[in-house]
């Protein structure tokens, strides 16, 4: 299933039904009053977090979304029955903005949370609401009022405890599927994650969710690469864990590269900063390795993060990044 975390949706809200104009015509009730309903109210649009849904594929191929209008009034002062209310399940984590002010009207962080986006119309009354001492056979009616419509943008950060935040190829998908029952696309080329992936990891008794963001380069929090589409799903996680690549053949230090890591996360959200984060130098068990290792550590620890060394491939360490995380969580 594709992953879906954009998407823009029209709304509209039932109208509400007529008022009816009626009069008693019953035998042996000589000029019988007015007896006109009202009508329904129209139904609502409501949008509503489910844990059971992942995605905005939904919302994207059916962005439209109409509740029932409500029924006319009827003869014998019968009210017409409201309209149904149209449901809208979205993930955990979705934010709802206004499409034309961008200004965000619901964030559905909780399961079962929920917003109405529009309301439906009230109903109009019918003519034996009007009936006064002094006019006893009124006419008219009063039409149902419009339900609300509007245009909204659905955007969805994902809620996971760990994100791992990293280069292309630096390791975060073969270290999730080593750590977690997630089995993400691997291979030795970059960008092979183009969705974030969600893995459960229980370790020592412990359960936590860990989410491995698409690769970050150079210049993503000015939309380069990936950028700007999977940063967000950063910053809802409680610890970020910088990934380094320690091999030779990435083509960068591996201080530099985590300065450009911090760097572009600053960049995009100053207050990612102030979470809690582990760094990790992954890749151990390639040749020249230990070498590259010895000054970032020390470069990294200067800077007040947890530093860790380990190979996601062969397992060493691993075990290590867990307890780590493990701590950070109960801190």
């Amino acid at each position: 299933m594709d992953f879906i975390d954009e998407s823009k949706i029209y709304v509209k809200a039932g109208d509400g039904g007529n008022g009816c104009c009626s009069f008693r015509r019953e035998k042996f009730v000589p000029r019988g009053g007015p007896d006109g309903g009202d009508g329904g109210k129209g139904g609502d649009v409501i949008i509503e977090a489910s844990p059971r849904i992942h995605t905005l594929l939904d919302q994207r191929y059916h962005p439209h979304y109409k509740s029932e209008r409500g029924q006319h009034g009827k003869g014998k002062n019968c009210t017409g029955r409201s309209g149904r209310d149209a449901v809208i399940q979205v993930p955990v984590g979705t934010v709802v903005r206004d499409a034309s002010t961008g200004e965000a009207v619901a964030d559905l962080v909780e399961p079962g949370q929920s917003v109405i986006l529009a309301r439906g119309g009230k109903g109009g009354r019918g003519n034996a609401q009007f009936a006064t001492p002094t006019l006893q056979a009124p006419r008219y009616t009063e039409h149902g009022k419009p339900g609300e419509e509007r245009d909204f943008l659905l955007e969805l950060k994902l809620l996971a405890d760990v994100g791992l935040v990293g280069f292309p190829n630096a390791g975060k998908s073969t270290l999730i599927s080593r750590v977690s029952s997630a089995r993400p696309k691997i291979a030795d080329y970059p960008f092979t994650t183009l969705a974030p992936n969600l893995g459960m990891v229980r370790w020592k008794g412990r359960d936590f969710v860990v989410a491995d963001i698409p690769g970050i380069i150079e210049g993503a929090h000015e939309g380069v690469g990936l950028g700007l589409k999977f940063l967000r799903h950063i910053e809802r996680t409680r610890i970020i864990l910088y990934l380094v690549d320690l091999s030779p053949f990435s083509g960068r230090e591996p201080a530099e590269e985590f300065r450009i890591l911090e760097r572009e996360l600053q960049a995009y959200s100053p207050e990612l900063l102030n979470r809690r984060s582990i760094a990790v130098l992954n890749k151990s068990d390639v040749p020249g390795a230990s070498e590259r290792a010895k000054d970032t550590v020390a470069f990294i620890k200067d800077k007040g993060y947890p530093c860790l060394i380990a190979s996601a491939l062969t397992g060493e360490g691993v075990d290590g990044i867990l307890d780590e995380i493990i701590r950070d969580l109960d801190g």
